[in-house]
């Protein structure tokens, strides 16, 4: 447990922040997630269970489409929280608050019972996040239908998915001591945890009606110039001009040098001299350079340095097992003599088996 209650007394529903203790081992946990409750906030509301398998079942199709690209479109949790937050606003305000009644039922409903609050915010994030990632299984399957020109039925493709799902879940059952309970958590899981919190805080509005003066703008307004601007930044590096992604001013003063192409090539060198404006290409060897300690992305850094900026290129200049027969960097997989790799040379045909020949 993160809070304890020395005392155990509460006022009104919720409970005295001043004999809560936060005990987490963590200096950030403590600084950044509050240990109070308001449990008159409603949270399985029908709101919550509509948005929720629609915003999972979106950001599955387009992290599934984004992910055949070969520059990949990432969607970010954070980016996600936040969207929610017009879509919870829009829905609270659209939809009727009158009860509704279950047909051939006594039992009634309500689908607006209240304003959209943060424990609602925080279940429809949950749902929603869990269809950013992408089943393991499914990245073998079109690699099976586009290099070995096979494929499996729907029924063998269904269960082989849930089956890798599930079994991470497993995994977490089994290590729950050390993966679930233990209060020690990955620095990136804050992320949201500061942003709710900061809502809470310091843009309350979003979560609120708020009066809008004159010659200013109201902050949920303001938050949708952003959100529409960030998004249009991304859009047009990540999908439309791709190019900007990589920038290499060195290929380019030098265009008819191998050497210069090796070292400044973004996409097929070193990328040195080469400019990026397009988050995903800068964060792409780090993941989210803003949600780790310094300590961390030092450490990343002097890896990633050693490893491409050192040993690639002695093992490549030095010609080490032939490397200067193969380009530096490829998505191709070559043979012995520099060819693009037949795989029917070891595999048959028909069936797929070894071809032992």
């Amino acid at each position: 447990m993160m809070g304890q209650n020395k005392k155990g007394d509460t006022h009104g529903g919720q409970v005295d922040q001043d004999v809560e203790i936060n005990d987490s081992p963590i200096e950030q946990v403590r600084l950044t997630v509050p240990i109070t409750d308001d449990p008159t906030l409603p949270v399985l509301t029908f709101r919550a269970g509509v948005l929720g398998p629609i915003c999972c079942v979106t950001l599955a199709l387009l992290t599934q489409f984004f992910a055949y690209r070969q520059n990949r479109i990432s969607i970010s949790s954070s980016c996600v929280l936040l969207l929610i937050v017009i879509l919870g606003k829009f829905v609270a305000r659209t939809l009727p608050s009158s009860p509704s009644k279950i047909p051939l039922t006594n039992w009634t409903f309500s689908m607006n019972p209240a304003p959209f609050n943060i424990k609602e915010h925080v279940l429809i994030t949950i749902l929603a996040t869990s269809g950013l990632r992408n089943p393991y299984a499914l990245t073998l399957l079109p690699m099976m239908k586009v290099f070995y020109h096979t494929s499996i039925n729907f029924w063998g493709t269904l269960f082989s998915v849930q089956k890798t799902q599930v079994l991470g879940f497993g995994f977490a059952g089994i290590f729950m001591k050390f993966l679930v309970n233990s209060p020690y958590v990955v620095p990136f899981q804050l992320n949201g945890c500061i942003i709710l919190q900061c809502l809470i805080e310091s843009i309350r509005a979003l979560h609120e009606v708020e009066v809008r003066s004159k010659r200013r703008l109201t902050t949920l307004q303001f938050f949708l110039i952003a959100t529409v601007s960030s998004f249009a930044f991304a859009v047009i590096p990540g999908y439309f001009f791709p190019s900007l992604a990589a920038l290499s001013f060195v290929c380019w003063i030098w265009k008819d040098s191998v050497t210069a192409q090796i070292i400044g090539s973004g996409r097929h060198g070193l990328r040195i001299g080469s400019f990026a404006v397009d988050w995903n290409a800068i964060s792409a060897d780090l993941g989210n350079p803003l949600a780790y300690p310094i300590s961390t992305i030092f450490n990343i850094m002097a890896g990633f340095i050693m490893f491409l900026y050192i040993i690639n290129p002695v093992a490549y200049w030095t010609n080490l097992y032939s490397a200067k027969q193969f380009p530096f960097a490829s998505y191709v997989i070559y043979d012995s003599n520099g060819q693009v790799y037949n795989i029917y040379r070891i595999l048959n045909l028909k069936d797929l088996t070894l071809n032992q020949s």
